[in-house]
């Protein structure tokens, strides 16, 4: 898919890894409305940024774990410029609890995390699908976590919610095909994110000796993988990680 003239909704498009999506996919041509939940002012600086590039751009509050809220933000997405291209599933939810505090992990935490890193994508993805088919195409990344690969991650709920989502993306890809691709980035730590400053210094300096790279994630990658994704017209239901070669399932 040529991406200039097209249209991208990006949840989460005020965060780091977002923005970056987000600068990527209008550098390559499309328009971009920005997915936020609470932070209106950094969704607006990110929509600044992409008129600097020469493309269009709006924002859309969202709370997708609310799922008749979700699937109206997406009609409000493809309603700003009149159509629908490409969906960024970038979203997420996640708190710190360690694997073995069973205790900690209460019912209501599970149940928010899933309902807005599990259920959340595949009521945006069945609303994007409506408005992708009118066209004969479309494009859906969504973006995991090497926590749905291994288990690992803040919580044994979040790698779950992440695993979900990897194969959501493969069941999609089976839906929606062959007008609509389906695929996955599945990121491990990036720094620089609101995350991985929660994260001790002593596990990046971990994660860093553990990558065959010596480095974490970046973002910028991770980026301009969500756009060759999107422009390849025979991938899909596929999941790639981007850690600096930590893991290599």
């Amino acid at each position: 898919m040529d991406l200039k003239g097209r249209v991208a909704f990006v949840t989460g498009g005020s965060g780091g890894i977002g923005s970056s999506i987000v600068q990527a996919l209008a550098m390559a041509g499309a328009d971009i409305v920005v997915g936020f939940n609470g932070n209106s002012a950094a969704a607006l600086d990110v929509c600044a940024a992409v008129k600097t590039l020469g493309q269009q751009s709006d924002a859309v509050q969202i709370d997708q774990a609310d799922s008749g809220a979700a699937a109206a933000a997406v009609d409000r997405a493809a309603g700003c410029f009149g159509r629908l291209d490409v969906l960024i599933n970038n979203a997420a939810w996640n708190t710190g609890i360690p694997f073995a505090d069973l205790d900690a992990l209460s019912v209501e935490i599970w149940d928010r995390i899933f309902a807005t890193n599990a259920r959340g994508p595949f009521v945006l993805a069945r609303a994007a699908a409506r408005h992708m088919r009118e066209q004969g195409a479309g494009r859906i990344v969504n973006i995991a976590s090497v926590a749905g690969l291994v288990p690992a991650g803040s919580s044994i709920a979040y790698a779950c919610s992440k695993a979900a989502l990897i194969h959501l993306t493969r069941c999609l890809a089976v839906a929606l095909a062959p007008e609509i691709t389906v695929n996955c980035v599945a990121p491990g730590l990036v720094e620089g994110t609101r995350m991985a400053a929660r994260i001790p210094e002593a596990v990046v300096r971990m994660v860093k000796e553990q990558a065959v790279l010596k480095r974490t994630a970046s973002a910028a990658d991770i980026a301009q993988q969500v756009v060759a994704f999107c422009r390849a017209d025979s991938v899909t239901g596929q999941v790639l990680n981007i850690d600096g070669g930590v893991h290599f399932h």
